[in-house]
């Protein structure tokens, strides 16, 4: 498909789309989040990615689901899928307090105002989809769908519930950071490739209504079905614990659980993206604003996170309470400077912007470069995390790039201050008998003096076996 001008906010209306002299559509994406044209969110960049291949591509942001679903016919069928998401978060994450209070607003939608996506928003956008068109492809995608890739315990219905593609009926879902696997699915529909060619791709998840049936083969890790988890806490156990096992494998094994008739197949991921890939990923032509049709509406993510820049994703931390290494997984994959520092540059375009970057960070803004000395080692490790319970003796946790990064960042032209609002590791530069290495102390001052705006606050949401906390300020990315 010959490439075209990509210099147009993706449409979200029929007169958008005839704006545009359209006269098909190739994917349409649904997202419960209001569609804001920046990287830090996932309907962004794979829209962008999937445009940078030359396809036509619209969205729809929140959906009406209570009316007429008007919103989910007015573009009609694209030519090749629909691809859907509840949005940044969970969507009950979004409407319910820990305990289970509804929420009075919603960060990601025009103005903070509360409702504007249903409960399980994945499940009944799909289902709406599939009503609709039963003909046509259903790929699910973001933190809801891949969180729920497998069996899980659900806190708000207290109960264990079977695979979101079960649930929800789409034909496809794709876990993790999406751009590889979406593109390599995209292809796929578009070439008419046989469904045991499509159901080969990497770092997709599928259902097949038929039972598994066991022939020997290397690399397959069969998991407790559905049903035998519901009877038993010991077999769910132990399917978490070969679940998030696997996540934090260079080289996990494909994954089979049996549900009903059928069973739910996970395949391993792509390898980490390399330094060339990341800096592909950003290199793409986001205007870092909303929609258009926002226009003197306040959408209160966007605030926080419109002067940041990513450097990194991934993390090795492996707490308990995150989910990172199941979305982004465990291995840092970083950015070249330069991929960084344009952006820098580019941030004096935008509106308002005073020369103040709000963040310059990633799940751990620390881990920037970071990997291990000896990558064979890596290579077969199967750690969850690489500071706990002791850092990893292989693990290289110098900050000397991450500082000069700072410095270049500092002095590009037009930039006033960078500060670091996503969280850190300290036990990365830092133990109870003093600095780890001769980066540490520097890291620590210019950090204190120069990267952080107003407190730096220390909180310890877990404590390590030395006493090791995690301190951190809210991460925004």
């Amino acid at each position: 498909m010959a490439e075209e001008s990509q210099s147009y906010m993706f449409p979200t209306s029929v007169k958008e789309v005839e704006a545009l002299g359209w006269d098909y559509i190739d994917i349409i994406l649904f997202s419960g989040d209001a569609f804001i044209d920046h990287p830090s969110f996932g309907t962004a960049v794979i829209a962008r990615w999937l445009q940078k291949w030359g396809y036509r591509v619209a969205v729809v942001p929140q959906p009406n689901w209570r009316d007429d679903l008007r919103d989910f016919r007015k573009l009609g069928r694209p030519r090749l899928y629909f691809g859907l998401n509840s949005g940044a978060m969970d969507s009950m994450v979004n409407h319910y307090t820990a305990s289970k209070r509804l929420r009075h607003d919603d960060a990601y939608t025009p103005d903070g105002k509360a409702g504007a996506r249903p409960d399980y928003a994945v499940t009944v956008y799909t289902k709406i989809l599939k009503e609709l068109y039963p003909d046509i492809p259903v790929v699910i995608g973001g933190i809801e769908a891949s969180l729920r890739r497998l069996t899980h315990y659900d806190y708000w219905k207290d109960c264990l519930m079977p695979s979101v593609l079960v649930t929800s009926g789409a034909d496809y879902l794709c876990y993790g950071m999406g751009e590889r696997p979406m593109l390599e699915l995209t292809k796929g529909i578009e070439k008419g490739w046989p469904r045991h060619k499509m159901r080969q791709i990497p770092q997709i998840a599928f259902y097949i209504d038929k039972p598994y049936k066991e022939d020997n083969k290397e690399n397959i890790l069969v998991l407790h079905s559905f049903e035998e988890c519901q009877k038993d806490k010991r077999a769910f156990a132990e399917n978490f614990h070969w679940i998030e096992t696997h996540a934090n494998m260079m080289h996990p094994d494909t994954i089979l659980e049996p549900v009903g008739d059928g069973y739910v197949q996970i395949n391993p991921p792509y390898p980490p993206a390399s330094q060339e890939e990341m800096d592909s990923f950003w290199d793409l032509p986001f205007t870092k604003l909303p929609h258009p049709r926002y226009k003197g509406k306040r959408i209160p993510a966007y605030d926080m996170i419109k002067f940041s820049v990513n450097t990194h994703r991934g993390c090795f931390g492996g707490c308990n309470f995150c989910t990172i290494a199941a979305h982004q997984g465990k291995f840092i994959q970083s950015r070249s400077e330069a991929s960084i520092l344009k952006e820098v540059k580019e941030l004096n375009n935008l509106p308002d912007f005073a020369g103040n970057i709000s963040d310059v960070g990633a799940p751990t803004a620390n881990m920037y470069g970071m990997h291990g000395k000896n990558l064979d080692i890596c290579d077969k490790c199967k750690r969850r995390s690489c500071l706990f319970p002791a850092r990893c003796p292989n693990l290289d946790c110098d900050h000397t790039r991450l500082m000069e990064l700072y410095k270049k960042i500092d002095s590009t032209k037009g930039i006033r201050h960078s500060y670091i609002g996503s969280g850190i590791r300290y036990d990365l530069f830092l133990t109870e008998d003093g600095f780890v290495d001769n980066s540490s102390k520097p890291y620590l001052k210019t950090l204190v003096l120069d990267h952080t705006s107003g407190r730096l606050n220390i909180i310890t949401p877990g404590v390590h076996s030395k006493g090791h906390g995690v301190p951190c300020q809210p991460s925004r990315t």
